[in-house]
């Protein structure tokens, strides 16, 4: 019961960064979870891919509220997230059978450089302004390749890759963050899929797990992050949103540097 308490409560602190900030899940259920089987004394040698595997599984779950609440207002240009999907998990089964083949070392190297990206994208509010066409079905099949991949490789749910291409290529603000909701769903079934698949028969993993998938964290996010991420989003219509936002951007940063900092020439 220990654990499963545990992991309420980093699901319920996931769930209220997520809901205060609109960032994905896996931004911040990644390094939560990195440092806490870090605690729990887990083997390095898969605690990272564990990480990223769970918490591409709880996105399956919680993406499909956002869906769900986008659909109403039909903001979810449904065609698009179409053309995009066959390439999205593809690019997302890659990325894990990429992830699993590297070293847990590698991988929080490369996780601490994205955030540190995160980090400033968030501080200086980068977004891109429209500049391009949008491109056929089969250059939307290769940018969703390219989204899964990097998506799966980190855990997260894409949209901090997602968005920005959609807006580039002219797509209005509101229905871009909405697609980009769409396409999280594919990209965590194919991620967790695979991250599962890679993992069976490791036999480093401890009790609890499924492949690179733990079933602690898995619940105690998944029950918690749903209801938190509401409180969040109310509570960010309350606070001073730009200090939040500069000082959450700080924190992520730290988190990067920190990974990079523990990891580089190891």
């Amino acid at each position: 019961m220990d654990i499963y308490l545990l992991y309420l409560c980093l699901g319920a602190a996931a769930g209220l960064i997520s809901g205060l900030f609109g960032l994905g899940g896996g931004v911040v259920i990644v390094p939560i979870l990195i440092f806490t089987f870090t605690a729990q004394g887990m083997p390095q040698a898969v605690l990272t891919h564990l990480a990223i595997g769970t918490s591409l599984a709880t996105i399956v779950v919680t993406s499909m509220s956002s869906i769900s609440s986008h659909h109403k207002h039909g903001a979810i240009l449904w065609p698009l997230a179409g053309w995009l999907t066959p390439g999205i998990c593809l690019g997302a089964a890659l990325g894990a059978v990429f992830a699993v083949s590297i070293s847990g070392t590698a991988l929080q190297l490369a996780f601490g450089l994205f955030l540190c990206l995160v980090a400033l994208k968030m501080a200086f509010a980068l977004n891109p302004t429209g500049g391009s066409n949008m491109p056929g079905r089969a250059g939307q099949s290769m940018v969703g390749t390219v989204v899964g991949f990097v998506a799966s490789l980190f855990g997260i749910g894409g949209g901090s890759l997602t968005v920005p291409y959609l807006t580039w290529v002219r797509v209005p603000m509101k229905n871009a963050v909405a697609t980009s909701a769409a396409c999280g769903l594919p990209i965590a079934i194919s991620g967790a899929l695979t991250y599962w698949w890679q993992g069976v028969g490791e036999p480093d993993l401890p009790d609890g797990a499924i492949g690179f998938i733990y079933l602690p964290a898995f619940l105690g996010i998944i029950v918690a992050s749903t209801i938190f991420a509401k409180v969040g989003a109310r509570l960010a219509h309350q606070l001073p949103g730009e200090i939040l936002r500069r000082s959450f951007a700080f924190l992520l940063l730290i988190i990067g540097v920190r990974f990079i900092w523990r990891n580089i020439g190891v």
